[in-house]
C-alpha cells in the first residue's frame, strides 16, 4: 500500500506513461470530453480539487519542462491568481496563447486529468523536459 505522494490508481497509471516529451493536460471541470483520450476525472465538487493542487501533487513527481496555458487566463482571472501559478512552475517555461490554439494541444496529449477547479481558463498542458 502506498503511504505518501499521489494515491489515485487511475493517475498513477497515467503518470507512468507519461515520458519525454509527452503531455498532459490538467482540465477544469467544465473542460469538454475527448474521445479516444484517457481521462482520469478527480472532480468531486466545486474547487475539489483544483487543477493548481493537482499541479503541485505532479510537479513532486515529474520534471515538467513547458506549461501552456490560455492567455485569457491572465486576463480573466486576479493577478494573485496568476502569480501563484508563476511561483509554482519557476523554472518552467510558461507558454501562453489563446484558448483555441490550447484546445488543438489536446489531441496530442497522453491523457487529460479532469479537476473540480471553476477558474476561468485554469487548464493547462504540460510537457516533460
Amino acid at each position: 500500500m502506498l503511504k505518501s505522494g499521489i494515491l489515485n490508481p487511475d493517475l498513477l497509471a497515467l503518470l507512468a506513461r507519461f515520458r519525454h516529451t509527452n503531455t498532459i493536460v490538467i482540465a477544469d471541470r467544465g473542460f469538454p470530453f475527448w474521445p479516444g483520450i484517457p481521462t482520469v476525472d478527480l472532480s468531486l465538487v466545486d474547487d475539489i480539487p483544483t487543477v493548481w493542487q493537482v499541479l503541485v501533487a505532479l510537479l513532486s513527481t515529474c520534471r515538467v519542462g513547458t506549461a501552456w496555458m490560455a492567455s485569457e487566463f491572465k486576463a480573466l482571472n486576479p493577478p494573485p491568481v496568476a502569480a501563484e501559478y508563476q511561483v509554482l512552475l519557476e523554472g518552467v517555461a510558461i507558454k501562453r496563447e489563446s484558448h483555441l490554439e490550447f484546445k488543438q494541444r489536446v489531441p496530442l496529449a497522453i491523457g487529460v486529468i479532469r479537476t473540480g477547479d471553476t477558474t476561468q481558463y485554469g487548464n493547462i498542458v504540460l510537457e516533460l523536459a
